[in-house]
């Protein structure tokens, strides 16, 4: 008869199953740099749907501040990975004992703890153009804030206990400040279109704007998900994971800044 495993047993088997660190970074360098180079596409797509037709003052300042900035953050973070994959496998291999898996495993090195501060600098930033509520970005910012700070004053492993209760109250409270902003914003256009719906008589031009808006919070969860599980069980592949948020992120945000461009720029000609 099929016994059927126990809680311990699963989170046996997580451990026993990660893949060695020096691995996990060349797997989150190579994922992030694929995702990176379609962030680039994507932010010229942007760019291109802000811009078109417009004058310079008819522009969305703040907008577009938001989508170079999202630039700068993704790209420095995959160039100090990329430095602190050298560091780790050329520079330095033999100088811890243990090799290159023993310096990626320190998370008090200054790579670490730059790439861990540009990762809670962006998700500031993402949640603070969708945030509609005050308190739980300050969660967000409290609990990446410490835990990077923890990092820097740690000689252990991300996994230990007192590193890895913060990271995980981070990424439950990103979680939780995703999900319930896009969730209200979401609620608010289908309040708005409901409300015009009986009135209008063209076609409904806030409805896609919903659908991509809804996908994009389920495509960042989808990523925060893994990497709370990993933490949860002790397993390397939170490398990959955490690394390919940053990325995702800026896609998840241009998708929805283009998605509104077009809608935007449909309304106009229609009305030219």
């Amino acid at each position: 008869m099929y016994a059927r495993p126990h809680l311990p047993d699963i989170i046996l088997v997580m451990a026993s199953t990660a893949i060695p660190m020096d691995t996990a970074v060349i797997m989150s360098l190579t994922l992030e740099g694929i995702l990176y180079g379609f962030s680039i596409f994507m932010f010229m797509g942007t760019i291109c749907a802000l811009t078109y037709k417009r004058r310079i003052k008819d522009v969305n300042r703040l907008t577009l501040v938001v989508a170079i900035l999202l630039l700068i953050l993704s790209t420095a973070h995959i160039v100090v990975n990329i430095i602190r994959a050298e560091y780790g496998l050329v520079k330095y291999r033999d100088t811890f004992q243990g090799g290159p898996a023993t310096f990626f495993e320190d998370v008090s090195q200054t790579t670490y703890l730059i790439k861990s501060g540009l990762y809670v600098t962006q998700t500031l930033l993402v949640d603070g153009v969708v945030s509609y509520h005050a308190c739980c970005g300050a969660g967000v910012a409290a609990t990446g804030v410490y835990a990077v700070y923890r990092c820097s004053q740690a000689s252990s492993n991300i996994f230990a206990a007192e590193l890895a209760q913060w990271v995980k109250a981070f990424l439950v409270s990103t979680i939780a400040t995703n999900l319930l902003s896009s969730g209200l914003l979401a609620y608010r256009i289908w309040m708005i279109e409901r409300s015009v719906s009986t009135v209008r008589t063209t076609k409904s031009t806030l409805m896609p704007i919903l659908r991509v808006l809804v996908d994009s919070a389920v495509l960042y969860s989808a990523v925060l998900f893994p990497a709370l599980m990993c933490f949860m069980f002790s397993n390397t592949g939170e490398v990959v994971v955490v690394d390919m948020a940053m990325p995702i992120m800026s896609i998840t945000f241009y998708m929805v800044l283009i998605r509104i461009a077009i809608n935007r720029n449909r309304q106009l000609l229609d009305y030219s």
